[in-house]
């Protein structure tokens, strides 16, 4: 029977377009990457922010206190308010992991799909995350965790900023339970941390919220 690593570097090799720039933000991360960090590595198991990953039997869920998933994302975590991040926790972690990492995008964004947060290595015995994360390439508070360049082209988390009147856009925070710490520059776009985490994925989680202004 093939290893619940091997399943996933299988699945993770299907190449997706490259990422474009959402309406009022004027840029992307102008990265060529594999969108499978939540989609073909998983398949979606009941439970809210809940999926399974393939070959596995492990489940890893992400949720906020701040918002119930698919709910609206409250203002402070938007471009209309502090902008800063929400807090986040993990559950169902599995024992073989050593790291986390965490994005977020927005695949509504007229362009294509547009990233608005790269947080990784994040120690496997941090399972949550405080409200307003730092916005620095290493972050100390969180075991040195790394943050990359979003669509911005700034470090750290932006919040949900679509253009007015494109209607709702759904924000996805996807978490992915990694078997290793990524040699992964902090600062790089989403393409590198794709590459690095597609054969050190262990299991995956998503929680969904939407925005409209």
């Amino acid at each position: 029977m093939p290893t619940r690593r091997r399943a996933l570097a299988a699945l993770a090799g299907v190449v997706l377009p490259a990422l474009a720039g959402c309406g009022t933000s004027g840029g992307s991360d102008g990265a060529t990457t594999a969108e499978t960090e939540a989609n073909a590595a998983t398949q979606t198991a009941t439970g809210t922010g809940t999926t399974r990953t393939a070959g596995g039997d492990d489940e890893l869920s992400i949720t906020s206190p701040a918002f119930d998933d698919g709910a609206s994302i409250p203002a402070e975590f938007t471009a209309n308010g502090a902008n800063v991040s929400p807090p986040l926790s993990l559950s169902g972690i599995p024992a073989e992991t050593t790291t986390w990492a965490v994005v977020v995008d927005d695949p509504d964004a007229p362009g294509g799909t547009f990233v608005h947060w790269l947080l990784w290595n994040v120690p496997a015995d941090t399972p949550s995350l405080p409200r307003d994360v730092q916005r620095t390439e290493t972050v100390e508070s969180l075991g040195g965790a790394r943050q990359g360049t979003n669509g911005f082209g700034a470090v750290g988390y932006r919040g949900p900023a679509p253009p007015a009147d494109d209607g709702p856009h759904t924000y996805r925070f996807t978490a992915h339970a990694l078997d290793r710490s990524l040699d992964v520059q902090a600062g790089a776009k989403r393409g590198a941390l794709a590459n690095a985490m597609a054969d050190a994925r262990l299991a995956t989680g998503r929680l969904t919220g939407t925005y409209d202004r």
